[in-house]
């Protein structure tokens, strides 16, 4: 079965080849460093590091492209005032930061958290500050085509005529007259409310340092022109995927996709969305009081228990988070490893020692269908389980291989252990557990219920919770414990 992927402009799942044999050319949307990520950024950024993973596992060489927005409205806001709640306590910053500091420092708190979920670097990172020169030879292309003009009250600012590109709405399905206008600059300057900023002029009270040389006076990028330049810069002017979060695809991606075409560029073969995360069905927020944090789920369940649950669903599919997720997601990801290290020596732990199970593959090559793949690793699971306890060793072992196999194309398997996890003490808790469970079990085949029980007891006292399967007691860490 071939690759095959939902493209949003053509509301489709079609056939995927790159324009290249055997490469493939992504760009994704990254972070606007404004603040701290939310659980979004790094939903986001867990789906596409499984279809780059699924992609190289298929065999293709990727070539990625992550942004950084390093410049932007609210960055310049908040280095205008002290926003003490997305500061890290017991760090003395200064009341005003910086615009650049402050834009420094929330990147370095998303990759943080991406580096914690094993969410793997792209081929290169650009940073829109970097990337000034390419913006202004895109903006003078569609100036020249007569795709935008500079507002004529000199206040530098140039915009995008909408009306001048007849296939403008084309990625959302949206008919001009029903969009709703571009928030950007004085709209005394525009020829139509919708025209949207590709270059700002600079306004009095606006930090010298965010402000840049133009052939239209000082100023600095509008926002969608940043990825227009940066990906085309990387990956050429016509590339295979362009992907980011459901929230982007109107008006950031409709006006990336309109001003790069306007400007002749072929651009993204495939336009990909992932859903949103929602608290029991209800868009987060912290007025309502039902947000989480990345933070908070790490200090709350180990980092590949987080990664489990943020990459479960279909990326397409709204991810709902529920009080109770990341106990869910651990117990299940438990369960994985009771069964691997059960089967296999630790030696033999190792991705590349066996083959992807058919229905596995046949399921991540179905517009990356992790439901249907998770559900095939699980079955595998539990298929080694029955061998081994049919004393089966040889067929217990390829299922563990094959186990090994789906987690690595997951990224779950490559999720680093916490920097504080101590490995030999956690090594002597297996052994420890195993070893009261083994005689958890000698007592319940004695019929001496009352010791298994005590047993039980002892272990959850510390925070070991046992289950009992078909397949033996299974055996999990609560978190927080």
């Amino acid at each position: 079965m071939a690759l095959r992927l939902y493209d949003t402009k053509t509301a489709q799942v079609r056939d995927f080849q790159p324009q290249e044999p055997g490469k493939v050319s992504l760009y994704y949307c990254g972070a606007t460093v404004q603040g701290n990520p939310h659980v979004g950024h790094i939903r986001s950024a867990v789906a596409f590091d499984i279809l780059i993973r699924w992609l190289e596992a298929s065999g293709y060489d990727v070539l990625s492209v992550r942004n950084v927005t390093d410049i932007d409205d609210k960055i310049l806001e908040k280095s205008a005032a002290s926003y003490a709640d997305d500061f890290t306590p017991d760090v003395d910053y200064p009341a005003q930061e910086a615009w650049f500091a402050l834009a420094y420092r929330f990147e370095q708190a998303f990759h943080h958290a991406y580096d914690a979920l094993g969410v793997r670097r792209p081929s290169y990172e650009p940073r829109a500050t970097g990337h000034i020169t390419e913006m202004h030879a895109l903006i003078q292309r569609l100036i020249d085509a007569g795709h935008a003009y500079p507002a004529p009250d000199a206040s530098g600012d140039v915009y995008f005529d909408v009306r001048s590109w007849s296939a403008y709405g084309e990625l959302t399905r949206q008919n001009l007259e029903d969009m709703q206008d571009a928030p950007d600059a004085d709209p005394r300057g525009k020829r139509d409310p919708r025209d949207f900023a590709l270059w700002k002029g600079h306004k009095p009270g606006e930090p010298e340092t965010a402000a840049w040389d133009s052939p239209w006076g000082r100023g600095r990028p509008g926002w969608h022109v940043e990825c227009s330049a940066m990906s085309t810069k990387y990956l050429g002017e016509t590339f295979d995927i362009h992907g980011g979060g459901l929230d982007l695809r109107f008006p950031h991606h409709e006006n990336e996709l309109a001003q790069s075409a306007a400007a002749g560029h072929g651009f993204a073969r495939f336009w990909l969305h992932n859903g949103m995360v929602t608290f029991e069905g209800e868009k987060m927020s912290k007025s309502l009081g039902n947000t989480i944090s990345p933070g908070e789920m790490l200090a709350a369940a180990r980092p590949k228990a987080v990664r489990y649950f943020l990459g479960q669903a279909h990326y397409r599919s709204q991810l709902v988070y529920k009080p109770g997720s990341l106990q869910e997601a651990e117990t299940a990801l438990a369960r994985i490893e009771h069964f691997i290290d059960r089967a296999l020596p630790q030696k033999a732990n190792q991705p590349g020692t066996a083959d992807l199970p058919t229905a596995f593959r046949a399921a991540m090559d179905d517009d990356l269908n992790v439901p249907a793949a998770l559900a095939v690793l699980h079955e595998t699971v539990r298929a080694g389980n029955t061998a081994l306890d049919a004393g089966d060793a040889t067929t217990g072992q390829l299922r563990a291989r094959e186990t090994v196999e789906m987690l690595h194309v997951l990224g779950i398997s490559e999720v680093p252990e916490p920097q504080n996890s101590d490995g030999p003490a956690d090594a002597a808790l297996g052994k420890l557990v195993e070893t009261m469970l083994s005689s958890r079990a000698e007592a319940k085949a004695s019929k001496d219920f009352a010791r298994a029980d005590a047993i039980r007891d002892q272990l959850a006292s510390v925070g070991v919770h046992i289950e009992d399967t078909a397949q033996g007691a299974q055996w999990s860490v609560k978190s927080g414990v």
